[in-house]
């Protein structure tokens, strides 16, 4: 008969008392960047504490990495069928009403996180009806038919309110209509909790991308880039700085939408013009037939 072997017991696993009982350390979240439907760190290597969260600290070169992503996915997305589009945005709201919980555990109310919820069916549902309402058909003197119909502006840079309810309220009316946009996250936990809920939501990479860090710091960047078509101040707090980015703005020709005077006030109803103020419109001109 052969001797039986005794087998080695492993080795106790780090953090993990003799006794048995788990003293393991938790894994602390840091909230990264979100840019082409990736979540790299900042180039730079730079972070800064949020609530004892580490949150990276977004560079002009993140900036620039935005840029170039919501460029590349702008033809694409502004391609997609309207139907398609309103399809992805309910999806997000989907997405959102199952992460309640995390967003509950980041201080979003139960009531502004049903706003928030709504407010993406809402957008969604102007998917495939803005463009009959801004657009049809023109009556003119002369035996020519007169077509009018919206075109998305491009690139939008958006700095963003401090609320989830203010931040939905500037990405999803830039983005339902064809546009492709850059956030500078006032709150970036909440911003890159949501961005989570996109990145799960079939949100093609580069439609959303969101930077956390400082406004004075990314924001001149986007406002002076020559690739960005519009640049949606709503969430500026300062006039002192909306009218410097502004300017910066002025040297590409970019249409601006300034923050309301007074504040916003998102729980109202947004009405057209969040989606209208960043659409273009295009006439075209054909000759009858005889």
């Amino acid at each position: 008969m052969p001797k039986s072997s005794k087998v080695a017991a492993p080795a106790q696993p780090a953090g993990t008392a003799e006794s048995g009982a788990s003293v393991r350390l938790s894994v602390r979240k840091t909230y990264k960047l979100y840019i082409g439907g990736k979540f790299p760190r900042s180039e730079s290597g730079r972070t800064f504490v949020v609530d004892g969260d580490n949150v990276a600290l977004a560079s002009r070169k993140d900036a620039r990495d935005a840029v170039v992503a919501a460029r590349a996915a702008q033809p694409g997305w502004a391609g997609a069928t309207a139907y398609n589009r309103g399809q992805v945005l309910y999806r997000v709201a989907e997405m959102v009403e199952a992460r309640r919980a995390e967003f509950a555990a980041l201080g979003v109310a139960a009531g502004e996180l049903d706003a928030v919820i709504d407010r993406w069916v809402w957008y969604a549902g102007w998917a495939d009806k803005i463009a009959q309402v801004t657009g049809g058909a023109n009556p003119v003197a002369g035996p020519f038919f007169n077509i009018s119909a919206p075109e998305p502006t491009g690139v939008v840079a958006v700095v963003a309110p401090p609320t989830l309810l203010g931040l939905v309220s500037v990405i999803a009316p830039a983005v339902v209509t064809g546009n492709t946009a850059v956030v500078l996250a006032a709150d970036p936990q909440i911003a890159i909790t949501l961005a989570e809920a996109f990145a799960t939501s079939d949100v093609p990479g580069g439609v959303v991308n969101v930077l956390t860090g400082r406004y004075a710091e990314t924001a001149p960047w986007l406002a002076a880039h020559a690739d960005v078509n519009a640049l949606d101040l709503t969430g500026v707090e300062s006039a002192e700085l909306a009218a410097e980015l502004e300017r910066a703005a002025a040297g590409t020709l970019k249409r601006v939408l300034r923050p309301p005077a007074g504040g916003a006030d998102f729980t109202a109803d947004p009405g057209l013009r969040p989606m209208t103020a960043l659409l273009e419109t295009k006439t075209v001109w054909h000759p009858k037939g005889f």
